[in-house]
């Protein structure tokens, strides 16, 4: 298997956040990471070659995340373009599937992909989500509930699960 990160060509934008500088990095094929301002550039190896405040689904990307801070968005629907190894690919979509204002630990997703054993690995591919926040990693906690590791610091991490906590639809308990 060829690895797209060295000869795929990505462009990025930058945007402000809530939770600090973002960094949106995509190309015609989608996006591929949501990086953090002062991310480890050896968290995710993409190509950039330069930035491009035009390029449509950067464009589109930072307008759903806008929304999603302004507490209107719950779900995301730009494309998404994946670049990692097919363990990697598998948990990311496993956050995909972690529904909005919800939890899971590293347990369960290993669990849910067939191999109970693969905490630690889970883990691991889940340091490495290249598109943050979209791929909810930061609904990922330890067995206990405890925050755990997040590229973004762990404020930001808290940050993010309580602004899904008071924007979590609920039903209204007072009505007969």
């Amino acid at each position: 298997m060829r690895d797209r990160r060295a000869t795929e060509r990505f462009v990025c934008k930058r945007v402000d956040s809530p939770i600090g500088g973002l960094v949106l990095v995509g190309n015609d094929d989608g996006l591929a990471a949501i990086l953090w301002a002062h991310d480890d550039p050896k968290r995710v190896r993409l190509n950039i070659v330069g930035e491009d405040e035009r390029c449509p689904v950067l464009v589109e990307t930072a307008r759903q995340l806008e929304e999603y801070f302004a507490g209107t968005r719950h779900t995301f629907d730009v494309k998404l373009n994946f670049i990692g190894t097919e363990f990697q690919n598998r948990v990311w979509s496993a956050l995909l599937r972690i529904p909005f204002g919800e939890t899971r630990s590293y347990g369960q997703i290993a669990r849910e992909l067939g191999n109970p054993r693969a905490t630690r690995a889970v883990g691991a591919a889940n340091g490495r989500n290249p598109i943050a926040i979209i791929a909810p990693c930061h609904r990922v906690l330890g067995a206990t509930g405890a925050l755990r590791g997040f590229a973004g610091g762990l404020k930001a991490k808290d940050t993010l699960l309580a602004l899904e906590k008071a924007g979590r639809r609920t039903p209204c308990t007072d009505e007969p």
